[in-house]
């Protein structure tokens, strides 16, 4: 079953969808790239993906579905698994009798079909769909194995011996490696762990309380409840999680870090254990990194416009200062190695000191900071300068002595990139201050200050509505409303001679494959260009307010306009950008 050009020319002709001249230069560049004239129409935006496939679904005689809100039962989606699912972008979603009607995208994969057929004793019906209702469904595979999950943990739970709370006095390590050796505790904390991953969070915690423990996993920056699990099965999991992370098993009266991997065929995570003692028992965080993910580009994080040209601008000067601020996961470390991907050419050595190292980079000469061992931001600095580098990441500026090191770094021909803890852009200058930099230094070596939080991206499902009087009122409190107008004009949002009540804001709204109506994280920003006037501004220890003043009349965009600007172009809300910056 295939499309042939002149068939599809024939067709989109007569529908008026593509010129001839369109349809001409489409097929020239597909003959060069060796790519399918479809593809290279849409590339061209001659035509969209949907329109199509739903043409190519006419030609070839095959109904055309989209399932992008169409809630799929667990029993039908489970016909094809998941890995097939996703290799091969085929998902089954209705079943009726002996017919199963499947979903795909590539109308020539005949094999599958016939694997499917196979394995399942069934009559398929193939359907097409959009690349983007795809996505969408497989996601609901996840969802399925929520449910699922549970009850394996639940049935495991059951299963677990009686090891009762003896205290620390009564617990040796050789009874405790007894108990993180037991299949039902190995099963719950591999459950645990692919759950987390299949649904995306960042964090697991395990919490133990009196009578229960409680799991929760930070999804998009928002704990939320996993499951609880009987008390009984507390000294267990710490002790799985323990022997997976190399800790000590019976200490359980000071904190403790570590780290383990975890290798499937679909995915590589590097697991970050925190071990803290609590009134009821050890609770433990682990941070989910990613391996196999790779650094997003500036305009991905959420840059855009005169922001991103200050960045890039930073970026291309060989010395000086490129400091990231924020709260703690704000996505500064993100920032970071975004810009180092940007800077990582044969050219350059680009070494750095970071605690803990987050993501490998390929080509680039990552330490962790061991303060056990004495290994400090501040020693390894140290150390780094004698490596003959170009440009130096410092994971944070913690302390006076890290802050000058990375200053005199900056001032003898490097390129300094680091994360520092304020909520404002023009608060870095009296931090470093307070670090005892001298002021001249300051100013002679920092560039550019970029200050950020993360907001929730909105699903496409999403509410329309314009802002009322208690609203714009509200509103009026954090935001010069002009000004906010002035920018949506620049940035196409409204026309000329509208207002911010004429324009449209979005609301999240629930769906089937978007259970808040938020999915994923971008940045919100203000960057600050270290210019003449701001460097006056810096020597004569001006404070923060009036350096913050001078940047937005040099036109600084802060991070409230930028993130009420995303809010209108629909890119997330605005009780989101609330949430991060005021609330």
């Amino acid at each position: 079953m295939r499309v042939e050009p002149q068939q599809l020319k024939a067709f989109l002709a007569d529908a008026d969808l593509v010129s001839e001249k369109q349809f001409q230069e489409a097929q020239e560049t597909a003959v060069k790239t060796q790519k399918r004239l479809g593809d290279i129409l849409v590339a061209k935006g001659f035509i969209s993906q949907e329109d199509l496939i739903k043409m190519e679904a006419y030609i070839l005689g095959i109904p055309f579905v989209n399932l992008g809100e169409e809630k799929i039962e667990s029993e039908v989606l489970k016909i094809i698994p998941e890995p097939i699912a996703k290799s091969h972008s085929i998902v089954a979603f209705r079943k009726k009798g002996r017919d199963l009607e499947v979903a795909m995208l590539d109308p020539e994969d005949l094999t599958t079909i016939d694997f499917i057929r196979k394995k399942a004793n069934l009559r398929i019906l193939a359907r097409l769909t959009t690349p983007e209702s795809m996505k969408q469904v497989l996601q609901q595979y996840s969802k399925t194995l929520s449910a699922e999950f549970g009850d394996i943990i639940q049935k495991e739970v059951t299963d677990i011996k009686a090891f009762q709370d003896r205290g620390e006095e009564g617990e040796n390590e050789h009874e405790l490696e007894k108990v993180a050796e037991e299949i039902p505790v190995i099963r719950i904390v591999d459950t645990l762990l692919k759950h987390a991953i299949l649904q995306q969070a960042s964090d697991i915690h395990i919490e133990p309380e009196e009578k229960e423990v409680v799991v929760r996993y930070r999804i998009d920056g928002i704990l939320r409840d996993a499951m609880v699990l009987p008390r009984q099965a507390a000294s267990g999991l710490v002790a799985r999680i323990k022997v997976l992370s190399n800790l000590k098993l019976d200490e359980h009266r000071l904190p403790q870090d570590g780290r383990f991997k975890i290798e499937t065929d679909e995915y590589r995570y590097s697991v970050r254990v925190s071990v803290l003692p609590i009134l009821d028992g050890e609770k433990i965080v682990m941070r989910l990194l990613p391996e196999t993910s790779r650094a997003l580009t500036l305009e991905q994080l959420g840059f855009r416009g005169e922001s991103l040209e200050a960045v890039q601008k930073g970026l291309r000067r060989p010395t000086g200062m490129i400091l990231v601020t924020g709260p703690t996961g704000s996505g500064k470390t993100t920032t970071l190695y975004s810009m180092m991907e940007l800077l990582n050419t044969p050219e350059v050595n680009i070494s750095t000191v970071e605690d803990p190292i987050e993501y490998r980079m390929p080509r680039i000469n990552q330490t962790q900071v061991r303060p056990d061992i004495g290994l400090t931001f501040a020693s390894g600095l140290r150390s780094l300068l004698r490596q003959d580098p170009d440009i130096i990441m410092v994971g944070e500026i913690r302390d006076t002595e890290t802050a000058k090191l990375a200053v005199n770094a900056a001032l003898t021909g490097h390129l300094v990139l680091s994360t520092l803890h304020t909520n404002t852009a023009a608060g870095t200058f009296p931090r470093l201050l307070d670090m005892e930099v001298e002021s001249f230094l300051i100013s002679s070596t920092v560039n550019v200050v970029i200050a950020q939080r993360l907001v929730r991206r909105l699903c496409e499902e999403r509410e329309e509505y314009r802002l009322n009087e208690k609203e714009l009122e509200r509103m009026s409190e954090y935001i010069d409303i002009e000004r906010v107008v002035s920018i949506l004009r620049e940035e196409g949002v409204i026309k000329k001679g509208e207002g911010i009540q004429d324009t449209l804001f979005f609301r999240p709204k629930a769906s089937a494959t978007c259970d808040d109506g938020y999915k994923g994280r971008l940045g919100i920003y203000e960057v600050l260009e270290v210019t003449e006037t701001i460097k006056h501004l810096v020597s004569s220890g001006a404070t923060s307010d009036d350096i913050q003043a001078q940047a937005v009349k040099e036109g600084m965009r802060t991070m409230m306009e930028d993130g009420v600007v995303k809010a209108a172009q629909g890119v997330t809300s605005l009780e989101e950008v609330l949430r991060v910056i005021i609330e």
